[in-house]
């Protein structure tokens, strides 16, 4: 397995957007951009703003999208066309309806499951092998609710959680910059004791 060289975060630009679900994955490469006191800037040539982080010897790219979140592909394929980065160098960090609040899985590959911001990727990128760091936010139990509920803002109770898991997704960096893929998704999928 490479080595991941970009981290993207899926999301819609604009303070409007700022605390809503759909942009768990901000949330989430601005974590790590607060860790690692990295600044974004926006980079007109990305569609989008960029930083730089060096986590021991390993340097990547964070990158989120200031296209809307069914344009996020045309982002993520300009920069890694441009640094000649390959789909399974690249992470994308999002919302994920499927999986309950507080908790985050990594996953390689698969569909888009309905995501737009995935679906704009695969297109982009022209395959769906590419690594996600997948954020539960849970089902409003009604499929035609979903675009009302990904663009509302989690209940205090809920956003602790999902920073919770973003903060726990944060602790396996290391393994998913040096692609040891599989102590990655141990640490992260196994909760530990309290």
């Amino acid at each position: 397995m490479s080595s991941v060289q970009l981290i993207v975060g899926l999301g819609n630009p604009g303070e409007q957007y700022e605390q809503t679900r759909h942009n768990a994955g901000f949330w989430f490469v601005e974590e790590i951009a607060r860790q690692y006191q990295a600044v974004f800037r926006p980079e007109a040539k990305f569609f989008g703003e960029l930083a730089k982080i060096q986590v021991g010897q390993y340097q990547a790219w964070l990158l989120k999208p200031a296209t809307f979140m069914n344009r996020s592909g045309q982002s993520i394929q300009a920069l890694a066309k441009f640094y000649r980065l390959a789909p399974d160098q690249i992470l994308v960090a999002h919302d994920e309806l499927d999986l309950p609040v507080g908790v985050a899985k990594l996953k390689t590959g698969g569909g888009h499951g309905g995501h737009n911001g995935l679906r704009d990727t695969i297109a982009a990128l022209g395959t769906p092998n590419f690594h996600r760091l997948r954020l539960g936010i849970d089902h409003p139990g009604d499929r035609h609710q979903v675009v009302n509920y990904v663009l509302k803002a989690p209940a205090k109770i809920e956003r602790e959680s999902i920073d919770e898991a973003i903060y726990q997704s944060a602790r396996v960096l290391s393994e998913v910059l040096n692609g040891d893929w599989a102590k990655a998704m141990n640490q992260l999928h196994t909760k530990p004791v309290k």
